[in-house]
């Protein structure tokens, strides 16, 4: 597993930092639901007659006086695009960086096979992600406990759950399309991520456009759906956790036959 750890090190201090600031931020929008429950009624009146742009981010079918209303909002936004970005650069740097960085030999050093390097490398960038996702749903816990709004965490959960599903899947897109290109990766995965948040937006503002969400992953991700039904949608995450599969198998198939320059 020295292939699987030095990719766990290597990724430690961007861990650090990305589950700390996201966190961080998911707790400051948590410990400003109290001081909004005065205004409630007269917010969500308002984000109600924003027309498209409350039906872009799913405002227009929450309750944002309620605290699982407001972490959608609010919370869900920070950690849907914070944690999709993540994602990507750490799914496109996988099976690229030796040789954007020359450091390949490093590989050829043990005598491992290449579809065990491929395979820790993937279990590097999922464990990766799940380290992300337990440090930030430890920030939120904290905090709705801190102003007595943990009765909420079941639907708050599935939120983070979903958010986790969605970073896979972007992860393992990017993962694939990392074994094709040896520089400039994590402008092509903030990219793709961009693109399949924006889609998503576009989904919510015309009913024309709906069958994108069986595209994008954010499509299951949306607060205003998982609170209604206490549920993540089936009929679009099963698409998606097809997509991340092809992108892995993709990924395998292209980095046997690949060429490594040192």
């Amino acid at each position: 597993m020295t292939i699987f750890k030095q990719e766990i090190r290597s990724q430690k201090l961007a861990l650090l930092i990305w589950s700390g600031a996201i966190g961080a931020f998911v707790a400051i929008c948590v410990f400003l639901f109290p001081n909004l429950g005065k205004e409630a009624d007269k917010a969500s009146e308002m984000f109600s007659s924003m027309g498209s742009f409350s039906a872009a981010f799913g405002m227009d079918k929450l309750d944002i006086g309620t605290i699982s209303g407001f972490y959608a909002v609010e919370s869900g936004n920070i950690l849907g695009i914070g944690g999709a970005f993540f994602a990507a650069i750490v799914g496109i740097s996988a099976l690229m960086k030796e040789e954007k960085e020359r450091t390949a030999s490093f590989l050829f050093m043990h005598p491992a096979s290449r579809k065990r390097i491929i395979s820790e490398k993937l279990v590097s960038t999922a464990v990766i992600i799940v380290l992300l996702n337990a440090v930030i749903f430890v920030f939120a816990v904290g905090s709705l406990a801190a102003i007595g709004e943990i009765g909420a965490l079941k639907d708050i959960g599935l939120i983070h759950v979903a958010q986790m599903l969605l970073q896979l899947e972007i992860a393992g897109i990017c993962f694939g399309i990392s074994a094709y290109i040896k520089r400039a990766g994590i402008g092509i995965g903030i990219g793709i991520a961009a693109f399949l948040y924006f889609l998503n937006i576009v989904a919510n503002m015309t009913s024309d456009a709906k069958a994108l969400k069986y595209i994008t992953p954010f499509g299951y991700t949306e607060g205003s759906d998982i609170i209604s039904t206490h549920s993540i949608e089936l009929k679009y995450l099963i698409p998606g956790m097809i997509f991340m599969t092809i992108g892995i198998v993709i990924g395998y198939i292209k980095y046997m036959k690949k060429d490594l320059s040192e």
